[in-house]
């Protein structure tokens, strides 16, 4: 929701994280909240399978090349960050689909109706169901190189704790500031891909169509802080993920 505003002026502006809290449940009900959660739902045992499975492939395959071990882990995130993106998009046009529309949970249809009327509308293609790809390819391609270049590279530095509650901490504390790094700096593409999978300011007319011009668009009309916009959020959610 923070991310589709285009300034003050926005009529679905929120003020804050609280504003915006308080406005979805008021206008929108509880279940408001749980807008476009069968997609995530959905997606999210193929998505850690690709992920992870990947993420161990391309980095048997870097093996061969004599990497450093950080330039390693960090490339074989992006190798699966990007792979993760292919599997995830079609889930994410649904989802944001879905939780931009303002109309009561129970008005508004279902995910598989959703898809459905995005694919007769747009078709498969990037004015339908895979809109968007670029920007999830660079968020999520951006996203598992910071993270997994971050965490296992700390994680091989910092000493293992013997006493497992210590050692859980330990973990904990690495992947909570790696994923709190990676949200930081991938947010400009998490922004573009809201933009462009999101609702169009001008019904009819496509403003917001590719990664790099979109972001370039929030920049110039903006400001730089918009390509910023939900990260709050963002961290909260992938922080501790």
């Amino acid at each position: 929701r923070f991310q589709i505003q285009r300034g003050k002026t926005d009529p679905t502006s929120y003020k804050s994280l609280g504003d915006c809290f308080r406005t979805i449940f008021q206008r929108e009900g509880l279940l408001g909240f749980y807008k476009g959660i069968l997609p995530p739902v959905l997606a999210e045992t193929p998505k850690r399978a690709v992920k992870f499975f990947t993420f161990e492939q391309y980095k048997k395959v870097l093996g061969y090349a004599s990497l450093p071990p950080g330039l390693a882990f960090a490339v074989a995130g992006l190798g699966s960050g990007l792979t993760e993106a292919v599997v995830v998009n079609p889930f994410e046009v649904v989802k944001v689909t879905l939780q931009t529309n303002q109309n009561a949970f129970t008005e508004q249809p279902s995910s598989f109706a959703q898809a459905q009327q995005i694919i007769k509308t747009g078709g498969l293609g990037s004015q339908g169901l895979n809109k968007g790809l670029t920007a999830t390819l660079g968020r999520h391609g951006v996203f598992n190189m910071v993270y997994f270049g971050f965490y296992f590279n700390v994680k091989n530095i910092l000493p293992v704790n013997k006493d497992p509650n210590l050692e859980f901490l330990r973990k904990f504390g690495i992947g909570l500031v790696s994923g709190t790094i990676a949200s930081i700096i991938n947010i400009p593409f998490d922004v573009a891909k809201s933009r462009i999978q999101g609702p169009q300011p001008v019904p009819g007319e496509i403003k917001y169509r590719t990664c790099f011009k979109t972001m370039a668009t929030v920049y110039k009309e903006e400001g730089f802080l918009a390509l910023y916009k939900g990260l709050l959020p963002k961290i909260m959610r992938l922080g501790p993920g």
